[in-house]
């Protein structure tokens, strides 16, 4: 990837960080810890990768992306929105009764949403549907999945893993936003899932570990994975719960709480601040 498209895509994950600070402040609920964590890899996927057509969101043959852990709807509406989807101002309607835009995704009234979601560990069986069907209907989709690593304590994942490698869906990849914490805690204590590399590679999976916040490393394990035959791809992102908003970085109490006014001003402020120093470079 060549630097004036990595600062390009940079500059769009970080407006879509101030979109998510956003949608939470002024619905006063939501979840941003993991909603930063997974914006630079699907600003990757929608700006650089995905085969849709924002004009034509239902268009047949366009690639799918399901967000398995749903709760982190602000990342997904964010970057649908900054797409070109809907207005970026809908954003606003986040979580209220006059607005399309649930706490959770919903296919039926969002446009450019692919699956509804939101009860954990269900995304990936979704997303390993629509990749079977795609094989059976000669389609050349691709189907992306993003799962948290809190998610897949959940059973439901290992047996969608298991289901896709037997059908050998090579047109399916899933991302595991690794931020090592969750609503109770530090995964690894709550309910440990490492070595998931090794997990997913024993059902029968290739696995690609990467920076989940580094744009080059994104961009090329999508590009890595869409090369493999016969086999479901599992990039394992590396990332920070709440990156790039400071006393939100590595705490699990910003799993699903709202900043306050303060808190909200610090935000926006520390995001302006990196959009300013990257528009310089």
């Amino acid at each position: 990837m060549d630097k004036s498209k990595e600062k390009e895509l940079a500059i769009i994950a970080i407006k879509v960080r101030k979109d998510i600070v956003e949608q939470v402040y002024r619905a006063k609920s939501g979840h941003p810890g993991g909603s930063l964590s997974i914006a630079d890899v699907l600003t990757v996927l929608y700006f650089n990768n995905m085969n849709i057509d924002i004009n034509n969101s239902k268009w047949e043959d366009r690639d799918r992306f399901v967000l398995s852990k749903g709760h982190c709807s602000p990342a997904l509406y964010a970057v649908l929105a900054e797409r070109g989807f809907f207005p970026v101002e809908d954003l606003k309607g986040f979580r209220s009764i006059d607005s399309v835009l649930q706490g959770h995704p919903d296919m039926k009234y969002i446009k450019g949403v692919d699956m509804s979601s939101g009860s954990l560990g269900q995304g990936l069986s979704a997303a390993s549907g629509m990749a079977l069907s795609g094989k059976v209907h000669n389609k050349n989709y691709t189907v992306y999945a993003a799962l948290g690593d809190g998610e897949i304590a959940e059973g439901q994942i290992w047996e969608a893993a298991m289901f896709s490698a037997h059908y050998k869906l090579d047109n399916l990849i899933a991302f595991v936003d690794v931020n090592g914490l969750q609503i109770d805690g530090p995964t690894c204590e709550v309910m440990n899932s490492e070595p998931i590399d090794k997990k997913f590679e024993a059902f029968g999976w290739n696995v690609i570990k990467i920076d989940g916040h580094n744009y080059d490393e994104i961009d090329s394990a999508i590009k890595n994975a869409k090369e493999i035959k016969e086999k479901p791809t599992a990039i394992i992102c590396k990332t920070t719960k709440g990156k790039n908003v400071s006393f939100m970085e590595n705490q699990a109490k910003w799993h699903g709480s709202a900043p306050n006014e303060e808190q909200y001003n610090q935000a926006i402020r520390e995001l302006d601040e990196l959009i300013s120093k990257l528009e310089v470079l």
